[in-house]
């Protein structure tokens, strides 16, 4: 089953994915560690296939920490409004994590015709 999702919902379908997306870059482009820490290697015999030494890190600065918390606020209250959204009240329970997945899927050409080609 497809469903026609109201332009409110996938245009907050669409600020997640940017605000998502974002907080992705920001985070991949800070030191690894919030706080500073000093270097360290892992135990030998651990079982991640990650990199086994961790060089220092000066943490995050609060500017940064900043940023890192306004977009996870913004993530928060973009996900509450598509959650409660009335388009849901519309959808009959069994069918809504069907709906939703599809949802999430709803803008992956970019441009918004995957609903329509759905």
């Amino acid at each position: 089953m497809t469903f026609e999702y109201p332009d409110e919902l996938l245009r907050l379908q669409q600020d997640l994915n940017a605000v998502r997306s974002d907080l992705d870059t920001l985070v991949r482009s800070l030191p690894y560690s919030v706080v500073p820490i000093e270097a360290w290697q892992r135990p030998d015999g651990y079982w991640l296939s990650t990199s086994p030494s961790y060089p220092d890190s000066p943490g995050w600065s609060e500017q940064e920490q900043q940023k890192v918390m306004a977009l996870r606020d913004q993530e928060r209250e973009i996900s509450a409004k598509i959650v409660t959204h009335a388009f849901w009240d519309e959808v009959s329970g069994p069918q809504r994590p069907d709906a939703r997945s599809q949802l999430k899927h709803a803008l992956d050409s970019g441009d918004g015709e995957a609903q329509e080609a759905a």
